[in-house]
């Protein structure tokens, strides 16, 4: 009998948490439709009341939401992520490092042999994605671009190699996230998480089919930018996440985030694009399924190989 993973490995910070309220809120009004959360950490406990993985799952089922991409930040929350998604269908998998744990692995000398088990990782069933990966520049200094970029083209063959699609993290790095991509080649499914930009970001996205994934931030007041980048995309290329436990949707800023108040972010969108929920809903729905593959099915084999870790960073780009 297959053991359960773990219910959590790491609590959310709370030093000066200034929250107001810690308790998670009540249920949301159902979708009609179903849709995913194709970013959140269940990893992470938060609230006053942290919640099981199962019963995030749970309450998420209860509101329309039909599953989650459970993601990886390092090692431990990889591990933990893909061994989760073998025994949970309502769960597939995100592995990778953390843009800003790589300055700290090169340091150690360390990079690579993590690289190499995310390679490992990557190969098993239910893992879906590479992410999140990317470039960080608000975290990170200039003295820590180049292990950065180093891990982000490792990760870009990696989600290659495997036929994965890929999670971006990127942070006061548009320029040179997208630099990135062209120049070392995009997988067929790239998807910006918790996308950050402006129009001219969400240009560049329609351009190149990459994907935006819109989190609780799009309902934030100061989001004008976020909110017209969603017009402007073309709906096949719209994806929905929570990020939870961060990133909670207005009207809930300072109380816990989880999957299951998709809803709210989901329902914002379709009022702001004017448009009816459960027609939004089957449209994010089956953009999902294209990146992700089924959740109640194991991904195709890919087909294309793909060295790890052999580029050099973007050295001419990060003086």
């Amino acid at each position: 009998m297959t053991s359960l993973p773990p219910t959590h490995l790491r609590e959310r910070g709370r030093d000066g948490d200034e929250r107001a309220d810690l308790d998670y809120p009540p249920l949301p009004e159902a979708l009609t439709v179903t849709v995913y959360d194709n970013h959140t950490h269940l990893e992470i406990a938060d609230g006053a009341n942290s919640l099981d993985y199962r019963e995030h799952l749970d309450r998420a089922s209860a509101v329309g939401v039909r599953g989650v991409v459970q993601v990886g930040t390092d090692l431990e929350t990889s591990r933990w992520s893909a061994e989760v998604a073998a025994v949970e269908p309502r769960i597939l998998a995100a592995v990778a490092l953390h843009p800003n744990e790589a300055p700290e692995l090169a340091a150690r000398g360390e990079l690579q042999a993590a690289l190499a088990e995310i390679d490992e990782l990557a190969s098993r069933p239910r893992v879906r994605a590479i992410g999140e990966t990317g470039l960080d520049f608000f975290r990170t200094g200039p003295e820590g671009r180049t292990s950065q970029f180093e891990s982000f083209e490792a990760h870009i063959e990696i989600a290659k190699k495997h036929g994965l699609a890929l999670q971006i993290h990127d942070r006061d790095a548009h320029e040179y996230v997208v630099k990135t991509l062209l120049r070392v080649g995009a997988p067929e499914n790239t998807v910006f998480h918790c996308f950050s930009g402006d129009l001219e970001l969400a240009r560049v996205l329609a351009d190149n089919g990459w994907y935006a994934s819109f989190a609780g931030t799009v309902t934030f007041k100061n989001a004008q930018n976020i909110r017209d980048a969603l017009e402007f995309l073309p709906r096949a290329q719209l994806l929905l996440e929570t990020d939870a436990p961060y990133l909670t949707p207005t009207p809930l800023r300072g109380r816990p985030n989880a999957p299951y108040l998709l809803p709210y972010t989901l329902r914002s969108m379709a009022d702001y694009l004017g448009t009816d929920p459960s027609m939004l809903a089957a449209q994010i729905s089956s953009n999902t399924e294209l990146v992700y593959g089924s959740w109640d099915s194991e991904p195709p084999e890919p087909d294309q190989e793909s060295g790890v870790g052999d580029t050099d960073p973007l050295a001419a780009d990060i003086a």
